[in-house]
């Protein structure tokens, strides 16, 4: 029996949200917000957090700065049970990254200072720590700029080790979608963009013909579609899922939180609709506190909300 049911490698970092800011942001104007939440930020990170609130045992691997923000953000891993043991805080210039948010109400900016996101190297990993699991996981390609180059080849060596395989690229900053991808997407079991990440991924400016031409590469396709729920392509089968309908306080880790309830599913061998109920469920449910891990903190919030919507 392997030690862990899920491992991730990837960045940990925390989230600064604002609210209530103009549309319009003119230069030298002090403008005001009027809400703020300092979080649990990157996707792997929001992803390994909800996933140990859901039951899976998580081992992670990461580097972070030796600074205060990295201390804020190993406390809520530490506390859900997400194993951190194999992390690494390196003192230095580079500080544990951090990502502003300005929300409004149907769109957001975000200006993310990568620091040590983008220092994790092949260097830094544990691969018997990282193998000893049922499943492997990579978010956030494209920050990841160190260890990219060879994100390949750490995914033929977890699937050498026996494992399944997943991977989230999130957005890419330089919006070129090279770098490697297609050549991972060869040890890749499960892809979890969103609409426009397919587009990007395939090449194409139509969904269906992105899904089409990512399932050739891919043996399972899943495209988190926001208010339009979830598909999947697996071969030439096709599965849906509607979206869960809550009033939404904060999109912000939506996606990730899908990941988790997707992959948690997964791993224990549920079939491919209940895979995507459950994702949609964990998705809508990050949204209804702001941050993408704050909702998943309150245990007893959550087996309600997953009673009534299940």
């Amino acid at each position: 029996m392997p030690k862990f049911d899920i491992t991730i490698a990837g960045e940990v970092n925390l989230d600064l949200i604002l609210y209530g800011l103009p549309d319009e942001l003119p230069p030298e104007r002090e403008l005001l917000a009027d809400r703020m939440m300092l979080t649990l930020g990157g996707s792997s990170s929001i992803l390994a957090h909800n996933l140990a609130a859901l039951g899976s045992r998580v081992g992670f691997q990461s580097r972070i700065g030796d600074d205060d923000l990295g201390a804020s953000a190993l406390l809520p891993l530490q506390k859900i049970g997400v194993d951190i043991s194999q992390l690494r805080r390196v003192p230095g210039p580079i500080k544990t990254g951090l990502t502003v948010v300005l929300q409004r109400a149907a769109w957001r900016n975000m200006v993310t200072y990568s620091g040590t996101i983008a220092e994790l190297t092949w260097e830094d990993l544990d691969f018997s720590y990282l193998g000893n699991s049922r499943h492997f996981h990579v978010s956030s390609f494209y920050l990841q700029r160190a260890l990219r180059p060879r994100i390949p080849e750490l995914f033929r060596k977890m699937k050498e080790a026996g494992l399944t395989t997943s991977l989230d690229t999130n957005d890419d900053p330089d919006d070129t979608w090279e770098g490697g991808l297609r050549e991972a997407l060869r040890y890749v079991d499960v892809f979890l963009p969103n609409e426009r990440e397919a587009q990007k991924a395939a090449e194409v400016d139509d969904l269906e013909t992105a899904i089409r031409k990512l399932a050739d590469l891919v043996p399972l396709v899943v495209v988190k579609m926001g208010r339009q729920g979830a598909a999947a392509q697996r071969g030439k089968e096709r599965f849906t899922s509607p979206a869960i309908k809550v009033e939404a306080v904060d999109p912000v880790g939506a996606g990730d939180s899908f990941d988790a309830g997707f992959l948690h599913n997964f791993v224990r061998g549920a079939d491919l609709t209940a895979c995507l109920h459950a994702g949609n469920l964990a998705g809508a449910f990050s949204t209804t506190q702001p941050g993408g891990t704050e909702a998943f903190r309150d245990t007893r919030r959550r087996e309600q909300f997953f009673r009534e919507h299940s």
